[in-house]
Parts: C-alpha cells; sequence; structure tokens
C-alpha cells in the first residue's frame, strides 16, 4: 500500500486540486484509493460529497473516537472512497500537541485497511503543524506541489527540513517522491524563470509533468466532480493524468 502525502505549507498552491485530481485518476486506473482530508477547510471532501451529510470525520478518527471504517465514505467514482473532515478537525492541533504519542494517530489508524488499498492520498492543512506531521509520519511518500510564482519557494526549506525530522526518527521510509509545478503559464517569463529555480532546488525529484493555469479545475470543486468529469477533455484532465502516470511509475 502506498501511501502519498500532498503537503506544501504555503496555501493556495493547488494541493488540494492536486490530491482530489491525482486521487480520482488513481481510481480510474484501477488501483483502490482511499482520499483522506485533513485539511480543516473541508475542500477535498466538498468535492465530492455534501459536508451537510457527515457526522464523523477524521477529527474523531484522530482523537481516537472512531475507526476508519467509521468515517470512510462511497464516491460517485469508482475505486475511490473518501474519509471526510469538517471544520472540528481545526481543534485537534490543540488538543494532540499534549498527547506523547499524538504523531501517530493517523499510522495507527491506517493499520487497519493496508490491505484494502492501493493507494492512499492524504491531503493536508497550509500549515507545518502536528496534523500535517501526522500525515507524514503515516505516509511512504510526500508529493510537494509547487505554485509557479514569484513567491513559489519561499518557505520550502522549512518543509524539506521537517520532512528531513521526520525521516530521522518517526518515519525513516519516508520518501521525498517530487515536486509537481502548478498554476504554470508557459508564456510569461517569470513562470519560467520560477519553473528553472524550482528544478534547481528539486533536481530530477521534479515531476515531468506541469499543471497549467485552467479555470475548469478552478470550477469542478463546486460540481462535486473531478477534472475527468467535469471536464474530460480539458488540458487540466490530460495533465493530471499524465501526473498519475509518472506517480504510478516513481512509486
Amino acid at each position: 500500500m502506498i501511501v502519498l502525502a500532498i503537503t506544501n505549507q504555503k496555501g493556495g498552491v493547488g494541493k488540494t486540486t492536486t490530491a482530489i485530481n491525482l486521487a480520482a485518476a488513481l481510481a480510474m486506473r484501477g488501483k483502490r484509493t482511499l482520499l483522506i482530508d485533513l485539511d480543516p477547510q473541508a475542500n477535498s471532501s466538498m468535492s465530492y460529497i455534501d459536508l451537510a451529510t457527515v457526522e464523523k470525520s477524521t477529527y474523531d478518527l484522530l482523537m481516537g473516537e472512531r475507526q476508519l471504517t467509521d468515517i470512510v465514505r462511497e464516491t460517485q467514482v469508482q475505486n475511490l472512497d473518501l474519509a471526510p473532515a469538517r471544520i472540528s478537525l481545526a481543534k485537534a492541533e490543540n488538543k494532540l500537541i499534549g498527547e506523547l504519542e499524538g504523531h501517530f494517530k493517523l499510522r495507527d489508524a491506517l493499520d487497519a485497511c493496508k490491505k484494502k488499498y492501493d493507494f492512499i492520498v492524504i491531503d493536508t492543512p497550509p500549515t507545518l503543524g502536528i496534523i500535517t506531521a501526522n500525515a507524514l509520519v503515516a505516509s511512504s511518500h510526500v508529493l510537494v506541489p509547487v505554485q509557479s510564482s514569484y513567491f513559489a519557494l519561499e518557505g520550502t526549506e522549512d518543509l524539506l527540513e521537517t520532512v528531513e525530522k521526520i525521516r530521522a526518527r518517526p518515519n525513516p521510509e519516508l520518501k521525498l517522491l517530487g515536486a509537481v509545478i502548478t498554476m504554470h503559464d508557459k508564456r510569461t517569463t517569470l513562470a519560467r524563470d520560477v519553473q528553472k529555480a524550482i528544478v534547481q532546488l528539486f533536481g530530477n525529484k521534479v515531476f515531468k509533468t506541469t499543471i497549467t493555469k485552467s479555470i475548469r479545475l478552478e470550477e469542478s470543486p463546486a460540481h462535486r466532480e473531478s477534472i475527468f468529469t467535469f471536464a474530460p477533455q480539458s488540458s487540466g484532465a490530460l495533465e493530471y493524468y499524465k501526473l498519475c502516470e509518472e506517480v504510478i511509475e516513481r512509486v
């Protein structure tokens, strides 16, 4: 089972867009996939289900009040399940800090589903707190979306340092799968310069596939659909399918 954390402490970099569409692409490839929403904003959850119908969420999972099987929901995408979040997840940060085993809650919860899924994709909050640490401790790989903008690499060193700290002690098996450039506009000189800077930092860990700016990608969650059913002929659909192919090759 591959557990893939999609993480970047910066908001608005295409993290959730990558999580929901990569998970959908893996499911379309016949991979039994679980999308876990660990972001209190619950945008991944809203992309597939009505939050008003969610009674138990990843907050209850991290608090040890529910098993994973109690909160998982089927989605309209074949082979894709969802462990939804609610705004209450924001309370978990303070509650877990004081617990001795606070970083291991998600890893322990995933033990029950090792044989059920081929891939687990985790959408994380835009912070480097204990919820993100739970995702990294539970994961086998980490994927970093990096926005193609002037401030793209701000804070990236902190993220990579956090990954190294997790690898040093609680999860020595954690691997950096790669960085994917998102919201890219190849027509601008700035975007090309940023792309070079990202390649300088991550080297061959940068995915060949680049996700370009797309209105369709922004619109699809509002319809509770992935890009593959909302706009299957769009550039976003093609690019996320190609990214999925690269992910499968790398793992």
